[in-house]
Parts: C-alpha cells; structure tokens; sequence
C-alpha cells in the first residue's frame, strides 16, 4: 500500500512541479520576491501531497527563533523536501545548491532567477572562494543562506560527518549569526527511493548562536545542538510510527 501511495505521490510532485513551474513563468519578468513566493507556494504543495496521499504530518517549529535580517542556517539533511521547506519558513532564502541543477528544466530557472548559490561539487578552492563572495552578497541583501554541513543526505540515526571548512568560512566573512535547523524527515521520507512511510516530518528551528564566535567554539555548539535536537526528532517520529532505534538498521 505504502508503494502505491508513494508512486501516486511522485505523479503528483512532478505534475505539480510542471503546473506551478510553468504557470509561474511570469514571475521571471517580476521582482525576485515574486518568483521566491511561486517557490513557496510549490513547497506548501508538496506538504499538502504528503498529508492527503501519503499520511505524512510536516510540522515547522521554532519560528520564534528565527531572527530578522541576515542569517546563515545550517541543516540536517535527510530527504529532498529539506530543499523546499527553507522557502516557507524564511522571508529570503538563499540555498547552497550543486551547479548542475541549473540545468534542470524549471529547476534551473528558478534558482537563477532567485538568485539561488550554485557551486562546484569539486569544492574546489575557487569554489569556496565564490561561494564565500556570495555569501557575503546575501549578508549585505539581508538574507537567509542556508547551508548542509555534512554535504550530503544522511540516514536518520547515522553518525554525524560535519565539514567545517565551508560553514565556518561562511561564519566569519558573513559575520551573522548561524541557525541550526533540526529534522527527521528521513523517518519518512528516505534519501534514497520511492517509497514513503507515514508518520510525523518535523523541522525545528533553534535558537541561533550569535555572530563573532570563535570558528572552533561555534562548531562545536553548533553540531552539539543540531545533533541533539535532530536525534530528539527522531525519537517522537519513531514513536509516531510504533517503531524503535533498531528499526532503522533495516
């Protein structure tokens, strides 16, 4: 059943990606802002799929931790809907992407157009160094770069593999403060595969820690938090599906 369900779900987000994407080429000619809002309608999309096809509850939590202005935001990244859900819960994202998803129909579109950060997977140093220019751009345009420290989807329940090269680079050339954003959104959405299981996606955004920090002292919160909080998510999502820490082995 749950197969079924995730192959009438696929339909639905590549049918609604063609609809939306389409309908909102206008936008391309529109301020930035608009087309950032044709995004985020695409990502309430996605959740309302989720809740009606799959059984799937996607909870945002800790909008109150959320400060205006500048931001970089580091994630846990678990599943492909960590990508949309930054455009419902920030006012001007801007996601760290890899450079050959520009060439995706639509995909590609949007991301220039919003002015998203595309970089080589090679990470490269001239990759770190424009990647580091255009972080300091969105610090300047006060907006909310978000970043995945682990460079990669993890299986919820790993053990973590942060990068601190980038995120603190990030840190000192923008000099905001850096927003953990918890998850478990691999509890029911997987890395890898189709198949969705229902239950309970939760994103929490923590409070951040503020500018200035020494790069090490930063890290380390940083990971401490976002891992606890991450593997607090993945206990009440487990609960939610009547399922325990050995189940995610299988």
């Amino acid at each position: 059943m749950n197969t079924l369900r995730s192959i009438v779900f696929v339909v639905w987000l590549y049918a609604g990606m063609a609809v939306i994407g389409i309908g909102a080429l206008p936008t391309m000619l529109l301020p930035r802002r608009i087309a950032l809002g044709a995004i985020a309608l695409y990502a309430q999309y996605i959740r309302v799929g989720l809740r009606i096809i799959c059984g799937i509850r996607v909870e945002l939590r800790g909008r109150e931790n959320i400060p205006d202005g500048p931001l970089l935001v580091a994630g846990k990244h678990q599943s492909m809907l960590d990508v949309f859900i930054p455009f419902i819960l920030f006012r001007d994202p801007a996601v760290i992407m890899k450079r050959e998803l520009l060439w995706y129909p639509a995909l590609g579109w949007y991301a220039l157009k919003t002015r998203m950060v595309a970089i080589d997977r090679a990470g490269t140093s001239k990759t770190l160094k424009m990647m580091l220019k255009q972080g300091e751009a969105c610090a300047k345009a006060g907006r909310q770069l978000l970043i995945y420290p682990e460079g990669t989807r993890t299986k919820p329940g790993d053990a973590p593999d942060y990068k601190s090269a980038g995120l603190t680079a990030l840190y000192n050339r923008m000099n905001v403060p850096v927003l953990p954003l918890a998850t478990n959104s691999g509890l029911c959405w997987k890395a890898r595969g189709l198949t969705r299981r229902p239950g309970l996606i939760v994103y929490e955004a923590l409070p951040p820690l503020e500018a200035g920090l020494d790069r090490k002292t930063m890290f380390a919160r940083l990971q401490e938090e976002l891992e606890a909080a991450s593997n607090t998510l993945i206990d009440e999502g487990l609960a939610v599906q009547g399922r325990t820490r050995d189940d995610l082995a299988g």
